[in-house]
């Protein structure tokens, strides 16, 4: 697998070297100078007393070299809109590949509404940044200078006052480019915080109903619209402004070409060329150049909020991809799934273990523990004593600061945790529902489960009695329609299919359930602990005392409870 640090250099690749899509259009737009060479020729043979025949081999050539022009144009947006939809989907497949690098129990994941937000919205204005933005500051660069190279073959007076206007637009939209990019990401922060706002409530509109706060929700979201309609409408009044101010200097700029050639013209200004007063055409093809000068920086004007929002959402992605708490191997080559060597229960043994979440005080200092193969071990305590990070860490789902964690016959770290992971059942407190079928759910993308061994398992979780549950029915996203019990059982059949896991780990599997509920599920779960290492965190006593043993965390060292 990459380093999923960092984003990758697709996004900054056109400031490097230009796409061959962004070349066709700048050499489109050079085509305009032999057109208007054509133009200021035919008009020149017309004042020279030629009739309308002279004009047709110069309107033919326009003609001709407007149509190259054309096709230049549309070649060049097709190939950079073709390479920057697969830049951003790369973009967007790297954030996706690293948010899924770090581990469950990292306290700085970012939220998912957050992270949907990023990754579905604002990475969207990457692509006018690259098909747009890019291929204009291209010719930023180059056609002004060939322009105003052009106009000071005839009139360096002319090309003095473009040179003395063009300085002033970049000076005066940088300044306000600035704001933009500042407004840009405040906006993209404030709709970040709404997505994920939003998502929570929506995932909770269960309790807001029952608690009766659905109209202080709606209360609470609508000032988070609010205030996100005023952050776009201020990042809309810089983008105007930027556009403003071009218009303003290039207004200008033209109109002084525009009176210095028209006096030049009737004889009022005799400086400024090199030698030889400008004819009728050689001022013509001036003042058509004069425009031309201008346009790339009319363009980029346009193109300037589609930079700040592109900048801003390319910080947005930098963001989630930050440093955080990785999966153990997070960096270790993808490799094809390798067979189980063994389907015994597992031995577990803890020596000298040191763990702590970013910024906080330590949860393990020196820990040791002891799980026998086979043994059914409780881990109680206070709620924050560790329980819930101690199975994470024994799953392999984060990397311990110090100490040995060893499965069986092997130490679990970056390069082992993939093949441990295949022996570990996993059971959550709050077990995940995907949109698809319950089929989908239970199986977890096992493509050799059957329909029939769903439904066997389905029958010993009993779900088979639940009347809304089938192997073929739908399931929303987050279980919607599933109580509480129906999603423990779930998790349960999710074990069941499992035949591999010689170790079982499961947190708080009772929790929030009543007696009879928790009674039955702990019954199927030391039903599929037979001959298998369970070690479960719980606050339930009546869980605790059907293990073989107790231990209680918060104590140091760690200590078998009474």
């Amino acid at each position: 697998m990459r380093d999923a640090s960092r984003l990758p250099d697709q996004s900054s690749a056109p400031r490097r070297r230009p796409d061959a899509g962004s070349v066709a259009q700048l050499l489109a737009a050079a085509l305009w100078l032999p057109q208007a060479g054509l133009v200021a020729w035919a008009v020149q043979r017309l004042a020279d007393g030629g009739g309308w025949q002279v004009v047709w081999v110069p309107a033919a050539g326009v003609l001709a070299l407007g149509l190259l022009r054309a096709a230049g144009e549309a070649w060049g947006l097709r190939r950079l809109f073709g390479r920057a939809r697969a830049e951003l989907s790369a973009l967007r497949a790297q954030v996706t590949v690293a948010l899924a690098s770090r581990s469950p129990i990292d306290r700085a994941r970012p939220t998912s509404g957050a992270a949907a937000s990023a990754i579905a919205e604002q990475a969207e204005a990457v692509l006018p940044w690259l098909v747009r933005y890019q291929p204009v500051r291209l010719r930023v660069t180059v056609m002004p200078v060939v322009i105003v190279s052009a106009v000071a073959w005839f009139s360096w007076a002319a090309a003095l006052v473009l040179l003395v206007a063009a300085p002033l637009i970049p000076l005066f939209m940088a300044i306000v480019g600035w704001r933009a990019q500042a407004a840009s990401e405040a906006q993209m922060v404030r709709q970040g915080q709404m997505n994920g706002f939003l998502l929570d409530r929506l995932r909770g509109l269960v309790t807001l109903r029952a608690l009766d706060a659905v109209g202080a929700t709606a209360i609470r979201l609508r000032d988070s619209a609010e205030g996100l309609r005023q952050r776009t409408m201020a990042v809309l009044r810089i983008a105007f402004l930027s556009s403003a101010v071009l218009e303003l200097f290039s207004a200008l700029g033209v109109a002084m070409v525009a009176v210095y050639i028209g006096f030049h013209l009737l004889g009022h200004l005799g400086f400024g060329t090199w030698g030889a007063p400008l004819t009728l055409g050689q001022g013509l093809f001036v003042l058509l150049l004069a425009p031309a000068f201008f346009e790339p920086l009319r363009e980029l004007a346009a193109v300037w909020h589609d930079r700040a929002a592109g900048e801003a959402a390319i910080g947005a992605l930098e963001r989630l991809v930050g440093q955080g708490q990785p999966l153990p191997d997070a960096q270790a080559d993808a490799a094809a799934p390798r067979p189980v060597r063994s389907t015994g229960a597992v031995t577990v043994a803890v020596r000298g273990l040191h763990f702590a979440h970013a910024g906080e005080a330590p949860v393990f200092e020196g820990v040791d523990l002891a799980v026998h193969s086979g043994e059914h071990v409780a881990l109680m305590g206070a709620s924050g004593s560790g329980k819930t990070t101690l199975l994470a860490l024994l799953a392999g789902l984060a990397t311990p600061d110090a100490g040995e964690i060893r499965l069986g016959d092997r130490v679990l770290d970056a390069g082992s945790a993939a093949d441990l992971r295949a022996r570990i059942g996993w059971m959550g407190q709050r077990p995940h529902v995907f949109t698809g079928s319950v089929t989908a759910n239970v199986a977890l993308g096992r493509p050799a489960l059957s329909t029939v061994q769903v439904e066997e398992v389905m029958r010993f979780a009993a779900l088979d009695t639940v009347a809304q549950v089938h192997p073929a029915t739908p399931l929303g996203e987050g279980g919607a329609g599933l109580s509480g019990g129906e999603a423990v059982r779930l998790a349960l059949a999710r074990l069941a299919v499992h035949p591999d896991a010689g170790l079982m780990l499961a947190d708080e599997p009772t929790a929030h359930l009543d007696a009879e509920t928790a009674a039955r599920v702990i019954d199927a779960l030391l039903a599929l602990a037979r001959g298998r290492t369970l070690i479960v965190a719980t606050h339930d006593p009546r869980v605790a005392a059907r293990m073989h043993r107790v231990i209680a965390l918060g104590a140091d060292p760690l200590k078998e409870a009474a």
